[in-house]
């Protein structure tokens, strides 16, 4: 059940993590920028967060989901390393991107709050992961690397709850706005529950 749980959430990874090549082949009016005013658009600060966003992020999220392969990490430690460093920069730049995109969110100050909470705590838990590796304490790590990923993982789950919530209720914008909590929020709990069980390897 474990095996077939992560190869799920691998397969998804790939899948969302490609996601940004949408906007090289569909036209933006179709994409998400098709929802944002003609004022947010000529921002160019705004734009340029937003792509950063979600290239990064998408390239977080494809490259991630390796760290936690318990045979590829005592096989390759050189590569995790080198993977893992790559992780970082990537998540540091699309959380501080995001946390800016936040402030613009749609659904206005409980999605704007939602995104940004999101941001800050994906960016605290990669840098004090970081922390802990360099002084040694592996477990932590490892801990918070799960809390981490489990927010990098929201880029997945936000397109598995809104379409379905739009669906369920017909109200897209209360759906986009309860779905900038739950594409995380749960994603955290089940991060804490995976930590308690994980061990130094």
């Amino acid at each position: 059940m474990k095996k077939l749980l992560f190869v799920i959430m691998c397969a998804l990874a790939l899948l969302i993590g490609l996601y940004p090549l949408i906007y090289a082949f569909v036209e933006h009016r179709y994409t998400f920028l098709g929802s944002k005013s003609l004022e947010v658009l000529h921002n160019v600060i705004w734009k340029s967060a937003f792509f950063s966003h979600i290239v990064f992020g998408g390239l977080a999220l494809f490259i991630g989901w390796s760290q936690f392969s318990t045979s590829f990490r005592n096989k390759n430690i050189r590569m995790h390393r080198i993977i893992g460093s790559i992780y970082v920069i990537a998540v540091m730049i699309a959380s501080v991107s995001g946390i800016y995109m936040g402030f613009y969110a749609n659904g206005g100050l409980i999605s704007a709050t939602g995104f940004i909470c999101l941001g800050c705590i994906w960016l605290i838990t990669t840098l004090a992961a970081v922390v802990q590796i360099k002084q040694r304490n592996i477990l932590k790590h490892q801990q918070l690397m799960t809390f981490s990923y489990a927010c990098t993982f929201a880029a997945v789950t936000l397109r598995l709850w809104y379409p379905l919530l739009k669906m369920l209720t017909g109200d897209a914008d209360s759906s986009y706005i309860a779905v900038a909590w739950l594409c995380w929020v749960p994603n955290l709990f089940a991060a804490y529950f995976i930590s308690r069980k994980t061990v130094v390897i």
